[in-house]
């Protein structure tokens, strides 16, 4: 029935059951727990139909491992691939894909209708849906799912979330009917250890078999300054610890590139592999960079022949590839990484290792949250191979054993909305549908579904409000209403002034000797009426009248409080839609849309995948990039796709072409930052040419060695960085109504880009 060769566990049958049944599923189980079993039944379902599936991943890195994982199973002319930069074998059957690039699919932008590119799609695999939470991707799994035809089956896979139950929920609305199947079960359970470094001989576990902190572990001792710099570091201790209690391999995981470095070199001298194991590290290296001839000087070849590595996104994707490799052989034993590590990549070990359950931020440093460490604690473990998995935790003075406990002990986060409006989804959404259908679909979002528990702060408060404003109800004796007290009220004020006032002119006509004045008698007629008019009112004899009015007067100042609160949380209810009317704004004011569809210029901004679309169809419609030679636009595309760098290091010098054209741009971002800002829309435009210089150089002709001479950066920075670059220009030759010299020089800017090692995956 399921086509394995194995026995399926509980979760992975009732998954598979929902998919026999014709329902999407969403499946949250922890690492290593087997969730791909539950995608490869649906492969088998769509092979044996002859139907189409879409496999996502939120990295183009995992992406590129699934795509050779299931060319081997299930050969090459059935997979197919799509990153952005690469397409291969697009109409396949099993198409492995980023989630953006299945996003931009489903608005039907460079990539054909919407019909014709999911045609015989029977399901959608969204590989790591938690990535829901990243602050700056997380749209793109939202949108996916709100504009996904209801025809194909969704199959949602996830580490746990604590709050899947409402993601499940929220799919079953916006899409179609839809399972839940969750489990905490965990086929290699994971013991925890403390290393305390008062103790560096030994390991310490963390906790008792009750589940308590183990007393034996005691807190870092504080440090600072110089003190700091100078600590002595225990890897080698910890390295040594699990090498002796065959913990190995590990995966060792810090928040730092260069202590992945540091500790890597730190670690070489240790005998971690065999003459024989050498020799084949040695035999694998050889044969891969005779594919990879770039990489014949690296530096770190000397580490992998001692069973080390490191791997973080300053090495070239290339590089990182062959340690991946090696580490599946189980010939490197030892991995330093950062914690991009944990986001998917099939390496699987024995133990990790987690440098310190807190991290430096740009607001100072802060504990990781749950789902960070299950993360990377679920890295170990190695189904079929290990019965169970080690994580060790390095105790530092930025953590208590309390707060490291606590955290073990957690459950995961819950998935919170990401999702945000953006130049793009507005033109995209009003080519297809009405304002009021836009809306509908706005208002589909995860966020706008799950409010209630974003909002409840402000609901609670509400609600206090109300209660209090029962618990001061009043009923009057005489079936007054509140309009009658108010009357009185101020008829009872007004007369109260007056009859002071008639009193102070009459003191001082007497201290005179002078009678009273006309106006004065009438004046004092008056107020005497007034007394008499107050007189009609059964609250001027009510003995309940001062509780009546005090009441009326508290009740009053509640209910000023009670119209706020209900504005903000209608504000905080409407804020994706009030977003997209803001970022529309915007579109109306420069041109981009006319009567709620886009222009020329909106139809050409809505096939741009930028942050900030409408910045760069402002630059390609202001003609400043027109006669600029592939270098020199490869140059100033790299300024406007560079974020700013969180690092201290030097702009290069840029040619004089390049310097007057960013010049230029830079008028046309005040522009925009004037229109932006009267409709409180906030969209990033860069132009950071720190890389600038870089790829003109590289794209005229420069050796590799020359291009990484001139910055202190890690190389894989660099061809990240050109890699932007290549996605942008390669926009530039796909939409509409782009000046064809602009097109042409665009084309040569990439094929002089993609050469070793760019052109590696």
């Amino acid at each position: 029935m399921y086509d394995f060769p194995f026995e399926l566990d509980e979760f992975q049958k009732d998954a598979c059951e929902c998919i026999n049944s014709g329902k999407s599923v969403v499946v949250c189980a922890p690492t290593g727990a087997g969730k791909t079993v539950i995608a490869q039944h649906a492969i088998h379902r769509a092979l044996e139909d002859g139907k189409r599936i879409f496999y996502t991943t939120p990295l183009k890195a995992l992406s590129n491992q699934k795509y050779y994982d299931f060319g081997e199973k299930y050969g090459q002319d059935k997979v197919g691939l799509l990153t952005g930069d690469t397409s291969i074998n697009r109409n396949a059957q099993i198409v492995v894909m980023t989630t953006e690039v299945f996003r931009n699919m489903l608005y039907g932008t460079n990539f054909g209708s919407v019909t014709d590119n999911m045609k015989d799609v029977k399901y959608v695999v969204l590989d790591e849906v938690h990535y829901m939470n990243d602050e700056q991707r997380g749209t793109v799994w939202e949108e996916s799912i709100i504009y996904c035809p209801t025809n194909v089956q969704i199959i949602a896979l996830s580490a746990t979330v604590a709050n899947a139950d409402e993601l499940t929920d929220w799919i079953n609305t916006v899409h179609s009917k839809t399972e839940l199947v969750n489990t905490d079960f965990r086929p290699v359970p994971l013991r925890f250890y403390y290393f305390d470094s008062s103790q560096p001989s030994k390991l310490l576990p963390l906790l008792t078999p009750s589940g308590q902190l183990n007393k034996k572990i005691k807190p870092e001792k504080r440090v600072f300054g110089k003190k700091l710099q100078n600590k002595r570091s225990y890897v080698k201790d910890i390295i040594r610890n699990l090498q002796e209690n065959d913990m190995l391999p590990a995966i060792y995981f810090t928040f730092s590139r260069k202590k992945c470095d540091e500790q890597m070199e730190k670690c070489s001298s240790l005998e971690l592999v065999t003459k024989g194991e050498q020799a084949q590290i040695r035999q694998f290296i050889d044969e891969y960079i005779a594919e990879n001839p770039h990489l014949y000087n690296n530096k770190h070849i000397e580490y992998l022949l001692q069973g080390v590595a490191s791997h973080h996104a300053g090495l070239l994707p290339a590089w990182k590839n062959l340690v991946e490799k090696l580490f599946q052989k189980g010939l490197i034993k030892v991995v330093f990484a950062t914690e991009t590590l944990a986001a998917g990549i099939n390496m699987p070990a024995r133990s990790t290792v987690i440098s310190s359950t807190s991290k430096r931020t740009d607001s100072g440093h802060r504990m990781l949250t749950a789902s960070e460490f299950l993360q990377m604690s679920g890295r170990a473990g190695r189904r079929g191979m290990d019965e169970v998995g080690y994580v060790t935790i390095v105790g530092t003075q930025f953590q208590s054993p309390e707060e490291v406990a606590e955290l073990v002990l957690s459950d995961a986060n819950p998935l919170e909305s990401r999702f945000s409006p953006s130049y793009s989804m507005v033109l995209n959404l009003l080519q297809r549908f009405s304002l009021e259908e836009a809306k509908e679909l706005i208002l589909k979002s995860f966020g706008y579904f799950s409010s209630g528990s974003r909002l409840q702060p402000l609901l609670k408060a509400q609600e206090q409000i109300d209660n209090e404003l029962k618990s001061r109800e009043f009923v009057c004796p005489y079936k007054l209403c509140d309009t009658e007290l108010y009357e009185y009220d101020k008829l009872r004020h007004i007369y109260v002034q007056n009859r002071q006032t008639y009193k102070r002119i009459c003191k001082q006509e007497k201290s005179k000797n002078r009678p009273l004045s006309p106006e004065a008698v009438e004046f004092g007629r008056q107020t005497k009426a007034m007394l008499e008019k107050m007189h009609g009112f059964h609250c001027d004899t009510c003995k309940f009248y001062k509780k009546h009015s005090k009441n009326l007067e508290v009740l009053e100042r509640f209910s000023v409080r009670k119209n706020k609160l209900e504005k903000e949380i209608e504000k905080q209810r409407d804020i994706f839609w009030n977003k997209f009317l803001a970022h529309r704004s915007v579109l109306i004011d420069m041109g981009y849309l006319r009567d709620d569809y886009p222009t020329e210029r909106g139809v050409t901004t809505s096939q741009i995948r930028s942050e900030n679309e409408l910045f760069i169809a402002e630059i390609i419609f202001s003609n400043v990039l027109d006669n600029l030679s592939p270098s020199q636009l490869a140059a100033v595309v790299c300024a406007l796709t560079t974020e700013d760098l969180r690092i201290d290091i030097p702009y290069l010098p840029i040619s004089e072409p390049v310097r007057k054209t960013l010049n230029l741009i830079r008028n046309i971002r005040r522009k925009l930052e004037k229109v932006q800002s009267r409709y409180s829309v906030e969209a990033p435009m860069y132009i950071n040419p720190y890389f600038s210089s870089l790829i003109e150089l590289w794209v005229e002709g420069a050796e590799w060695e020359t291009i990484t001479e001139q910055i202190d950066m890690g190389e894989g920075d660099i061809v990240r960085s050109f890699k932007r670059v290549v996605d942008v220009l390669r926009q530039f030759t796909t939409i509409a109504n782009v000046p064809e010299a602009l097109v042409f020089t665009a084309r040569e800017a990439i094929e002089k880009i993609q050469r070793e090692p760019v052109d590696i995956d």
